[in-house]
This record gives C-alpha cells, structure tokens and sequence, in this order.
C-alpha cells in the first residue's frame, strides 16, 4: 500500500517540523512549502496529490485562506482534505475558511492528541495510530 501524502504549509520552520512530526508518526509522507504560493508551485510538479494539506493562515506571498480558495478551483487537487492550522481564533475568521473549503479547522497552540483526533475525524488516522 503507497503511503498517504501530506503537505505542511507554514511560513514557521518550527511549525511545520511540529505537524510533520505528527503526520510522520501516521504513517504520511511530509512535503514542506513556506506560503501557499510555493506549495502551489510544489502541487503543480507533482503527479500525485497529497491526500492532506496542514495549512497555517497567515503567510507571505499567498495566506492560507488564499491558497485554500485556489486548490478548491482547481479540479485536480479538488479531492485533498484541507486543514486550516492557525491562531485565527475568531468565530468570523473560522467561518470564512469553512466556506472557502477547508475540511476543519485546528487552533494554535494545539496538542499532538488533538491533531490526531481531528485527522481520525477526517477519516486520515489508521485505525489503531492514535492508541
């Protein structure tokens, strides 16, 4: 079985290595992109989309709810499951990247546990992973 692809999108070094660790330990193969711009860029060149996006609001280039409006246009990458991680703790801000098409949404700071628990929401955890 070919592993399940996850991209982690986050302008913070730190930040993607947190989520990368996590998605590591489920069994994903992680691809890394600084703003949503490069992770477009990074889309466009791959044959096969990542089932999964970890994406963080406020970026450079392109933010998060940007990109999230850019993928949901986009017919080849209309399947990927979006996750919005962020400070954006205001109901409004929630909404807003609901509508444009993320799947969920995880506010910083969060536990390990709490990731795991969305993703198995989302159907991405292997049955067992998250024990």
């Amino acid at each position: 079985m070919t592993p399940m692809r996850a991209m982690v999108i986050d302008d913070s070094r730190a930040m993607r290595m947190i989520l990368k660790r996590i998605v590591t330990k489920l069994s994903f193969e992680a691809v890394e992109a600084g703003d949503g711009k490069e992770a477009l860029d990074l889309l466009a060149d791959m044959t096969e989309v990542p089932e999964l996006a970890l994406i963080d609001w406020n970026m450079p280039n392109m933010n998060g709810l940007e990109f999230v409006v850019k993928v949901r246009s986009d017919p080849r990458l209309r399947e990927m499951t979006l996750v919005m991680v962020t400070t954006e703790s205001e109901q409004s801000q929630i909404v807003r990247a609901l509508a444009a098409g993320a799947h969920e949404y995880v506010i910083k700071p969060f536990t390990e546990g709490a990731m795991i628990e969305k993703l198995a929401l989302l159907g991405l955890v292997p049955t067992g992973a998250n024990s």
